[in-house]
């Protein structure tokens, strides 16, 4: 299975610019190819209360995820510990969150890389400094 980096998420309780409503996980997140570091800010409709003892949902909302871009979304999580059910965020691919290695991660298997939530953005990897 091929697997590319393609963002950090980090979750914010501030406005950010250009956000997108997710309605399957009720929170707005900004577009990472927008950022020079490939950060995605999701920023939640109302904080979660999610109990600590469903670790890697509460890890969602606390912590930093790692995405990655595959070929084969159902592929990737075959197996693992799921935290959300793949679902289609803005109609340019389907994504899952897992619980694995004590991190949480989002696997993406887009349709479009030229697109986010129905606007243009060419996809490009990062650029050195």
């Amino acid at each position: 299975m091929n697997r590319q980096f393609d963002h950090v998420g980090l979750v914010t309780y501030e406005p950010q610019e250009n956000e997108s409503w997710v309605e399957e996980s009720q929170c707005w997140v900004s577009n990472p190819r927008l950022h020079p570091q490939r950060i995605e800010y999701l920023r939640p409709k109302e904080k979660p209360e999610v109990d600590p003892s469903d670790v890697g949902l509460w890890k969602l909302w606390n912590f930093p995820h790692m995405a990655f871009r595959v070929d084969n979304l159902d592929e990737a999580i075959k197996g693992e510990e799921i935290i959300l059910e793949p679902f289609d965020p803005g109609g340019f691919g389907r994504v899952a969150f897992i619980h694995k290695d004590g991190a949480v991660i989002e696997y993406m298997e887009y349709y479009d890389l030229n697109t986010w939530f129905g606007q243009p953005t060419p996809w490009r990897p990062p650029e050195p400094e």
